[in-house]
């Protein structure tokens, strides 16, 4: 019995890690359970067992009793005095149980009671030892295997302890399979109503930057400090980054040598788009930064509302903003702004305004009436240019001014000496 007791305690200390005093203290918790069911319910039980030697001893205190009703309560006094000579009636008398009775009681081990019994102590204590062990591990990354799904949520196997990765945690692009390695960020170790539990995240923006941790040596050592980040798990995340050193570009640091610090992050994020931005203190260059590689055109501040209004050209808009406005929203978390960015209004002026704009610019010339300059217009003669390069026969093929003809060409040639515009030699001719 000694060396089957011993090999559990073994097997439990080696594989769970849980300290062979919180063992001992779950199979003496056991055996007073089994031994209430076995024996019935003896006053002020007390079990222990030995670490070394795993020999077990059961005490219990009875009333020394003239008369004894309860056999799990009282004893009666010659019995007790076998025990303690100098004993009397009323006193209290450690009994301890017989071998026989305990191997009853240990026996009872893998009955319902004694099992369970020991199981939800070993269970309090495995959970006792993950609040003591992750409690200071929140934060890091840990790799386990998923081992099974608890409707949305996933149960990862960490080796000696169980996790959970809940839904609200998940990366909605991402797909598991049992038995698959898989990589996540503690979270937070929460004390539930089945006692503490491991909470993992992979869609968490701090597993992107602890990620960038463990990969660039740079921001692991301080050079470079991760000022902000904006994520929408499994399609893109934003990362702004400013180096102390200024001979240390933060950008081409974070992305490494051909792009493969960045690619190991990518590849683990499964090709969701990282865009690492320099911060900088001023906004403008910062917005400007993060919505590259789109041009903005105009800039304005409501620092009141903390609202920033951007114009960038028509056909930059769908860029500027990005799939269904990705791109927008997660440069106002980067920043901490609202950022609203539109297209700029282009000046379009229609054929019938830029008509009637060439009408005015030569019905002002003297001389020349608004009937005759609407005719000019409509055959071709936009400009005082345009009409000092014609000829007289030019303008006499056109019926509505062909007998005004060499009175119009007179009065662009003195309009011309006004301002002193060239005329063409053979029209002046």
């Amino acid at each position: 019995m000694n060396n089957e007791l011993l090999a559990v305690l073994d097997y439990w200390e080696r594989e769970k890690g849980i300290r062979r005093d919180v063992l001992i203290a779950a199979v003496q918790s056991m055996l007073i359970t089994a031994a209430r069911k076995a024996i019935g319910p003896a006053r002020e039980m007390i079990c222990t067992v030995d670490a070394k030697t795993g020999d077990i001893r059961a005490t219990a205190k009875l009333i020394v009793s003239e008369k004894v009703i309860s056999k799990h309560d009282q004893i009666s006094l010659p019995e007790a005095r076998r025990i303690k000579p100098d004993a009397q009636l009323g006193e209290e008398v450690p009994v301890e149980i017989s071998s026989e009775q305990i191997q009853q009681i240990f026996g009872r081990i893998a009955s319902q009671y004694g099992k369970q019994a020991l199981m939800q102590e070993i269970r309090k204590a495995e959970k006792q030892l993950i609040l003591e062990e992750f409690k200071d591990r929140v934060g890091d990354i840990v790799a386990g295997t998923v081992r099974r799904f608890e409707r949305s949520d996933v149960s990862v196997d960490l080796g000696r302890y169980e996790a959970l990765l809940p839904n609200r945690e998940r990366v909605p692009t991402e797909e598991y399979q049992v038995g698959e390695r898989i990589r996540c960020f503690v979270k937070a170790v929460e004390t539930t109503q089945h006692g503490p539990e491991i909470i993992l995240s992979r869609a968490d923006p701090l597993f992107v930057i602890k990620l960038f941790q463990l990969e660039v040596s740079e921001i692991a050592d301080g050079t470079i400090e991760i000022r902000a980040i904006a994520r929408e798990p499994g399609f893109r995340t934003k990362l702004a980054v400013y180096s102390r050193d200024s001979k240390v570009d933060p950008v081409g640091a974070c992305v490494g040598l051909r792009g493969q610090r960045v690619k190991n992050i990518v590849r683990e994020l499964n090709n969701e788009r990282v865009d690492i931005i320099p911060w900088s203190a001023d906004l403008r260059t910062f917005i400007t930064a993060a919505l590259n590689p789109a041009t903005i055109k105009s800039f304005e501040l409501d620092e009141e509302r903390r609202r920033v209004r951007i114009l960038v050209n028509a056909d930059q808009l769908s860029q500027a903003i990005g799939k269904r406005g990705q791109n927008a929203r997660l440069t106002s978390r980067l920043c901490g702004w609202q950022v609203d960015i539109d297209a700029e209004a282009v000046a379009s002026t229609g054929f019938e305004q830029k008509v009637a704009q060439a009408v005015h610019a030569l019905a002002v010339i003297p001389g020349l009436t608004e009937a005759q300059a609407d005719a000019l217009v409509h055959h071709g003669f936009l400009s005082l240019e345009d009409l000092l390069q014609a000829e007289e026969s030019d303008l006499a093929a056109f019926p509505e001014i062909a007998e005004a003809a060499p009175a119009v060409l007179a009065a662009a040639r003195v309009e011309a000496q006004r301002r002193l515009v060239p005329v063409n030699p053979a029209a002046a001719g």
